[in-house]
């Protein structure tokens, strides 16, 4: 199995509760991605393209691969930082 998915990733789970916060009054992913993610991927709104089970942390890929897609998710603390996770797809 296979997912598509972007996240959010910060130092706090008190800045990632004021982003997702920001996500819920309509506030765009991508743009909060480029803004305030300290991920490489931030570059591309957070995007990490296609991925395989197991590919990723734990906590993260249990969100991935069993929470509803396209609904954002978290903050999911990692030994990363605490990230805000939305899966674009499974197949």
């Amino acid at each position: 199995m296979a997912a598509c998915a972007r996240h959010i990733l910060v130092k706090t789970e008190k800045q990632a509760l004021e982003i997702r916060d920001k996500l819920k009054k309509g506030g765009d992913f991508g743009q909060l991605a480029k803004k305030f993610s300290t991920c490489p991927s931030s570059k591309k709104g957070g995007d990490l393209g296609e991925f395989k089970r197991g590919q990723m942390v734990k906590a993260f890929d249990d969100v991935v691969f069993k929470k509803e897609v396209l609904k954002v998710h978290g903050p999911v603390k990692t030994r990363f930082g605490y990230h805000l996770i939305q899966t674009i797809y499974r197949n």
